[in-house]
């Protein structure tokens, strides 16, 4: 079922968790190019760019790529780092973890639990409860604020 906002985009559902492996060939057909570099090539929005880095709406935070749940408005904090953070994903398995040794540096990639859609890196530097830091790019993040 694809939302009405991706139409282009028929693998995007927000209550289909069923598990994605699409080539890129297919994801670069119904993603804008700009989603498609940063979410399946890694690429990174600039710093303090995003629609996101500094929101703060109520509500729940969608993989831009496949609408899946990735995490809850009251997990995010203010930041300086110029990107939105989290201190945790909404549900176990939402995000899944990779080791990225890119730039010389040794860093914990984040990625969507559904379609491995690149959405940033964790840190260890975030406030209680869990001490992490969800640096993720706005660009692949799709934001729905709760009902009233």
């Amino acid at each position: 079922m694809s939302n009405a906002s991706h139409p282009n985009n028929p693998y995007y559902s927000r209550t289909d968790t069923t598990r994605l492996d699409l080539p890129n060939e297919v994801w670069k057909k119904v993603l804008s190019p700009e989603l498609y570099a940063v979410a399946r090539l890694g690429e990174t929005e600039r710093a303090f760019t995003g629609k996101y880095w500094n929101h703060d709406g109520l509500g729940t935070y969608y993989c831009a790529v496949c609408g899946n749940a990735l995490f809850r408005s009251d997990a995010k904090f203010a930041s300086t780092c110029g990107w939105p953070s989290f201190f945790g994903p909404v549900r176990p398995g939402s995000v899944v973890y990779r080791k990225d040794t890119s730039f010389g540096m040794v860093r914990t990639e984040v990625l969507c639990g559904r379609c491995d859609a690149h959405l940033g890196h964790v840190f260890d530097d975030g406030p209680p409860p869990t001490g992490k830091r969800f640096c993720m790019n706005s660009i692949c993040l799709d934001f729905e604020p709760d009902k009233k």
